[in-house]
């Protein structure tokens, strides 16, 4: 509107000053006419056509006069020669020469002034729209009528009257030029005043902004700031129509201010609104009279307050961040939705189970389970150390180095080693963060199953025992390589024609079928459990580090199932009752001393029914010391109610072997007449077994149908697939539904998850996969998934978790029991890929991560591989380390909290080490 007003104004100025100009030539033309009046008795056609064209000239001057306006503005003039209205041509064709008086001459001004009344009432831009056609059209009838006039009047007279007309035109022109002199004198006069106007008005604008802004000033002192400026953008924008894509909605205002004001108390926030109200309203009465001059400093507070307005809602995500984490414990797993899917690498859906809270009142934990349990948590975790600075180990036994195992201070501060203390766990207090050299000319391990046949010398460059046992077929130099024949102490012929001899001694245990999982103590090389695997059984080999060198690292190196461990003074990291068969070849374990403590040890971890074979010397040779050995065992064995089901002899390696049963009831033992070994207290749970000590003592057999343990698990394969009989629907599962459905939910999630996509998805050659740990297994569904390819799976049940370890073994499948804050009991370069499934995020509760990824370093060959989901910020962590470990990190993906990474061990190795202490 303010626009239309100017250019209103503006016409009328011009419309001004061409009266004037029009009427002091109309004065002229009519003393001129009066003088020829008198002069000439007789007036020429020519003459009143002369007098009829200037008089129309001048009515179409006074047609574009408008009313005066109020403003001083200066006039502007305007050229509008030409102009003839239609009305005017009529008028002077009709009428005789004595109507051009001053009367007819006022009546045509009133008459064009009615008229222009009449336009401007009926709007300017009708006028201009109606302009063009009229001055068309009387441009065409002037023409026309002085062509007529041309036509009738004589050459003589036309001459004449051109030499007046000339003179005339001479005059007019000298009058107009003084004329436009003034006026341009008038209008830079009125330039300047109008400029001076302009400066006063907006000096008055900015002194009411600067006493406005100092009232804003004043309100804004008694509240929050970001929340005025933002009200004030608001009010600003309402105003300003051009800039209304920018505008911030009334919704978007009000959510802010009800974040700002949940912080504070309920009567300020009352305050606070009102004063926002009466600071709007001021705001917009202020805004209502500024010009668009200001629109430059508002864009400088919409960024300001965009910038605000984005920091504020930052904030609050990292706050909502923050909360989402702490409830993240007590999040139960639901099945994930079409909708809500996470989309991992090729297709896989992440439907990451997530552990219930209420379910944890229903499983009992390894820690619980155990009265000696060591308290080993730390404060914090270890935040971000990418760039962390790794040194080598500076330790006795160079690669090979145990933490555990080899801690050499706690070792010489034992008292005795009589019950083996000394080759038992002695973790650091710090668990240690440097990383173990490399062997020199280390190189990539040979690929099964080529590899149960022979390795290469360089990676476990230990000759001892080829010299010791070469004889008997442990192992022997062959080259740059080490060979394994295939035999031992007890079956140097070979294994499979022991295993079968043993089979054929007791059909009952058919390898493969009924048993599933064996344990093998004293494992030497563990030759035995390497063949077992072509008869489709999984065995838990374990011997002592001890002047044996490097047996356990010799089967790990060849791909076959071990770890180190004695029996000694403490419980082996075992469920009770889970394997099918405990097997010991010519293993010198003095299982009659002190009560029978040790046999008493297997006889925890024995299933009801399973079996013990025992192919040692006492069997079957008749020297004194082995005769004296089989006396006091057989004593033992039937005091234990183990029944002697037979003693075979093998013609061709010259050994025997005899086969004991452990018993489904307690008859037997409740009809003792001496109780030794005594029965066990109620109170003493059989499952405990993390640094639990050793007790001469028999646990009785469960006699609940629903117990685990009265029945015999389903013939392999279908026990990896079905639910435990034990598992009831009235328990909780892990992760929230009854426990048998939640075990089959288990199972078709890591089945699709390794399907689609750690097959393929995770660039990962399984060909060279063979030793596999999964760090945090529940129901064993990830190794159960593996199950047709040439691998075996270490499952690991961590303490502080849900026992699960029983489902494990049930299902025709193996474990251990391990605490992650502490070293794990394997030689360095051990395993070829380990798995962790939300692991860190949990563990960094208790422990710092940066020794656990030195382990990890530790144990994964070079070439090796790492999986790891999880939340994000543990992915966050975990990759920075590795990158720091220079490790390939080559997938990670995140998404809704949840992360994958794919990562491979390299041969890099620092260049100094710890100094020695």
């Amino acid at each position: 509107m303010a626009v239309g007003k100017a250019r209103s104004s503006k016409r009328s100025t011009s419309g001004s000053y061409t009266s004037t100009v029009t009427t002091v030539v109309f004065v002229a033309l009519c003393v001129l006419g009066l003088w020829m009046l008198t002069s000439n008795s007789i007036i020429s056609p020519q003459t009143t056509a002369r007098t009829s064209t200037t008089s129309s000239f001048s009515a179409s001057r006074e047609r574009h006069v408008s009313k005066p306006s109020n403003r001083r503005d200066p006039p502007v003039y305007e050229d509008t020669q030409g102009d003839l209205p239609d009305d005017a041509i009529k008028s002077d064709e009709t009428k005789p020469l004595q109507a051009t008086n001053d009367e007819d001459d006022k009546s045509q001004e009133d008459q064009l002034k009615s008229e222009e009344t009449r336009n401007v009432e009926a709007g300017e831009d009708n006028n201009e729209k109606q302009e063009p056609e009229q001055e068309t059209s009387r441009d065409k009838k002037n023409e026309e009528e002085n062509a007529t006039v041309v036509e009738e009047n004589p050459p003589d007279i036309q001459r004449k009257e051109s030499a007046e007309e000339e003179e005339r035109q001479k005059e007019y022109e000298t009058q107009v030029s003084e004329e436009s002199a003034l006026t341009q004198n008038q209008l830079a006069q009125g330039i300047a005043e109008k400029n001076s106007e302009a400066e006063e008005t907006q000096q008055t604008k900015d002194e009411e902004s600067n006493e406005n802004q100092g009232v804003d000033e004043n309100k804004s002192e008694e509240k929050n700031q970001l929340e005025a400026e933002v009200e004030k953008h608001e009010a600003e924008i309402q105003e300003n129509s051009q800039e209304s894509q920018n505008q911030i909605t009334e919704e978007d205002q009000q959510q802010r201010l009800q974040q700002q004001q949940q912080q504070e108390h309920q009567q300020k926030q009352e305050q606070e609104k009102s004063d926002t109200r009466s600071d709007e309203t001021l705001q917009q009465s202020q805004l209502a009279s500024q010009d668009q001059e200001s629109s430059q400093t508002t864009d400088e507070n919409k960024a300001q307050i965009e910038n605000k307005k984005t920091q504020s809602e930052s904030n609050q995500q990292q706050s909502n961040s923050n909360q989402e984490a702490k409830q993240e414990t007590t999040t139960q797993y639901k099945a994930p939705s079409s909708s809500s899917s996470i989309s991992f690498p090729s297709g896989e859906s992440s439907g990451i189970p997530r552990e219930s809270k209420e379910s944890k009142k229903s499983w009992s934990t390894q820690a619980d389970q155990s009265e000696n349990q060591k308290e080993r948590r730390k404060d914090g975790s270890d935040g971000t150390i990418y760039g962390y600075t790794w040194q080598l180990c500076n330790e006795t036994a160079g690669p090979d180095y145990i933490p555990c195992l080899d801690n050499e201070k706690a070792i010489m501060k034992l008292h005795g080693r009589r019950h083996y203390e000394h080759r038992e766990r002695h973790c650091p207090e710090e668990p240690p963060t440097c990383l173990v050299p490399l062997p020199d000319m280390y190189k990539s391990p040979v690929e099964w199953p080529q590899s149960r046949d022979k390795i290469w010398y360089h990676n476990v460059p230990h000759t001892l025992l080829a010299e010791v046992k070469g004889h008997q077929n442990w192992v022997k130099v062959t080259g740059e390589f080490l060979t394994f024949p295939g035999g031992g102490t007890q079956f140097i012929h070979g294994a499979m024609h022991y295993i079968d001899f043993i089979e054929k001694a007791v059909p009952d245990i058919a390898w493969g079928k009924r048993t599933r999982v064996i344990l093998d103590v004293g494992c030497g090389v563990a030759s035995f459990g390497g063949y077992l695997f072509e008869r489709d059984v999984l065995t838990m080999s374990f011997a002592p580090k001890d002047e044996h060198e490097a047996q356990v690292q010799f089967a790990l190196e060849r791909g076959i199932p071990a770890i180190s461990a004695v029996m000694g003074s403490q419980r082996l990291p075992f469920p009770s009752r889970v394997f099918d068969v405990v097997h010991c070849a010519r293993c010198r374990v003095p299982w009659h001393v002190e009560g029978g403590t040790l046999l008493l040890e297997l006889n925890r971890v024995l299933r009801p029914g399973g079996y013990f074979v025992w192919s040692a010397t006492p069997v079957y040779q008749k020297l004194k010391e082995d005769v004296e050995i089989w006396k006091e065992m057989s004593a033992l064995t039937v005091s234990m109610c183990w029944e002697l089901v037979t003693i075979k002899k093998d013609k061709l390696n010259s050994v025997g072997a005899a086969i004991y049963r452990k018993p489904t009831s307690n008859d037997c033992y409740d009809q003792r007449k001496h109780k030794r070994p005594p029965m066990c207290k109620t109170d003493d749970d059989p499952n405990a077994a993390w640094y639990v000590p050793l007790q001469a003592c028999m646990h009785r057999a469960p006699v609940d149908g629903a117990e685990r343990g009265t029945q015999w698990p389903a013939e392999w394969p279908r026990r990896l697939q079905v639910p435990p009989y034990w598992l009831n629907k009235a328990q909780m599962g892990i992760y929230g539904r009854p426990a048998p459905d939640d075990f089959a939910s288990d199972y078709e999630h890591w089945k699709r998850v390794v399907n689609k996509s750690y097959l393929n998805g995770l660039g990962i050659s399984w060909s060279n996969v063979r030793n596999v740990m999964d760090m945090r297994a529940v129901y064993g569904g990830f190794a159960a998934a593996l199950k047709d390819l040439k691998v075996w799976v270490l499952n690991v049940v961590n303490i502080d978790s849900p026992d699960t370890l029983p489902i494990i073994y049930e299902r025709g499948l193996f474990g251990i029991y391990h605490d992650w804050c502490e070293s794990f009991s394997t030689y360095p370069r051990t395993y070829d890929l380990l798995h962790a499934d939300h692991l860190f995020s949990k563990l960094k509760k208790r422990c710092k991560i940066a020794p656990l990824m030195a382990e990890i370093d530790r144990i994964v060959r070079p070439g090796g591989k790492l999986i790891v989901r999880d939340e994000s910020s543990a992915i966050g962590e975990v990759e920075n380390l590795l990158k720091s470990l220079h490790w390939e990190v080559h997938l990670t993906f995140s998404k809704d909290q949840e992360g994958i990474l794919s990562a491979q061990k390299s041969y890099w190795r620092p260049d100094t080490y710890v100094a020695s202490s």
